[in-house]
């Protein structure tokens, strides 16, 4: 059969299809056109990732929280540890029935080194499924708190990477709206959410903002970029964060500054700890 442009070479055109990037007789169209170009360009930025804890030459484990299907960490197999003799993925997923369809697909493509467990983010930190120490720890499109946790999760595994595309952040527009007749009283910056669509754009916003003063707090470079065009998709926010050992200074007090100025101190124990 001969290549698809697009496809690079060596790809599994079986996983492809079972993905449902390639049609049933090789080919792509345009959706499946534009879903494989999401995939090489989230690619481009894990890859020097995974190159990274390589040369540290002390193994590979990554680690995908709210695995779904596993369509990631069967991508990165596919095109990363495929051609390693080394290297290690674990799908973690609560759904068991999406859990036993990537372990049947795993097999019947000879992926030996990937680990499908269904698991709670909670259980996956203290299972002993795991190794005690995972490199990279992904979290695509998980949604609302789901993220968090995969965030404690990477905190608690010691991660050198954590690459996080958040997803349906409601809970901090919630306390927002909640708490909005208090706020108009304290802050004139309770206009930027006095409006119900701004609350939730703004209660989306300032979740991730948390988050990356989160992980600066515990000694993280956090880079917040576009995974994709806007044109493709909303939920399109990219945080990267790598471990250097030294916190921001500041970081915590930021966090604990901006959650007192919002009326969002019930959220503390989620992001401060």
């Amino acid at each position: 059969m001969s290549q698809t442009p697009e496809i690079k070479p060596g790809q599994s055109v079986e996983l492809l299809k079972e993905l449902h990037i390639l049609t049933r007789d090789g080919k792509l169209n345009q959706d499946s056109r534009r879903k494989l170009k999401q995939v090489y360009h989230l690619y481009h930025f894990i890859e020097p990732l995974l190159q990274d804890v390589l040369a540290a030459g002390k193994g590979l484990t990554l680690a995908d929280h709210g695995a779904g299907k596993s369509y990631l960490g069967f991508i990165l197999y596919d095109l990363f540890f495929k051609a390693l003799d080394q290297g290690h993925i674990y799908g973690i997923e609560t759904r068991e029935e999406l859990v036993q369809k990537s372990r049947e697909l795993a097999e019947r493509l000879g992926f030996e080194r990937m680990s499908f467990l269904n698991l709670t983010v909670e259980q996956s930190i203290t299972s002993p499924a795991l190794p005690e120490q995972i490199d990279i720890v992904t979290a695509l499109h998980a949604c609302n708190t789901a993220t968090d946790d995969a965030i404690r999760f990477g905190l608690a595994k010691r991660a050198k990477h954590l690459v996080l595309v958040p997803c349906c952040q409601a809970e901090v527009a919630a306390v927002l709206r909640k708490h909005k007749n208090q706020s108009f009283g304290k802050t004139p910056l309770s206009e930027i959410w006095r409006h119900p669509i701004h609350t939730r754009e703004f209660g989306s916003q300032i979740t991730n903002v948390l988050r990356c003063l989160l992980l600066e707090s515990h000694g993280y470079n956090v880079t917040v970029t576009e995974l994709v065009g806007w044109e493709h998709s909303m939920k399109n926010e990219l945080i990267v964060a790598t471990h250097q050992g030294t916190p921001r200074k500041n970081a915590q007090q930021r966090l604990e500054q901006i959650l007192q100025e919002l009326n969002l101190d019930e959220m503390r124990e989620r992001f401060v700890y």
